[in-house]
């Protein structure tokens, strides 16, 4: 079956770096868009990055844009995160998720799998 699990997370100065990692498996990891989304306490669910099957293709919320960067193994079927210069409104659950099919998809209600989270701390 489909998995997807994170790991990286933890606690973190501001200013700090974490690497998230998504080992995924059940599924042809080269053939989807994959995504990283992300929730702090009490608010809905934010789009982060995302990236083409390929990998040559990703995009960024403009919150993260130059501090972030995704990234992907296909050897591994693992999606990554480089997050640099963490602040304290970065703190959140980031989950992995998957595109359904080969396309992009824009809303995060329509990824068909995810992870189970992991949390992510900026704090002094």
């Amino acid at each position: 079956q489909v998995q997807l699990v994170e790991s990286g997370g933890g606690l973190v100065q501001p200013g700090g770096s974490l690497r998230l990692s998504c080992a995924t498996s059940g599924f042809a990891f080269s053939n989807y868009w994959m995504y990283w989304v992300r929730q702090a306490p009490g608010k809905g669910l934010e789009s982060v990055s995302a990236i083409h099957q390929g990998g040559m293709t990703t995009s960024y919320a403009n919150f993260v844009q130059g501090r972030f960067a995704i990234s992907r193994d296909s050897a591994k079927d693992t999606l990554y995160l480089q997050m640099n210069s963490l602040k304290p409104e970065d703190s959140a659950v980031y989950y992995c998720a998957k595109s359904p099919g080969d396309a992009v998809v824009v809303e995060t209600s329509d990824y068909d799998y995810w992870g189970q989270g992991t949390q992510v701390t900026v704090s002094s």
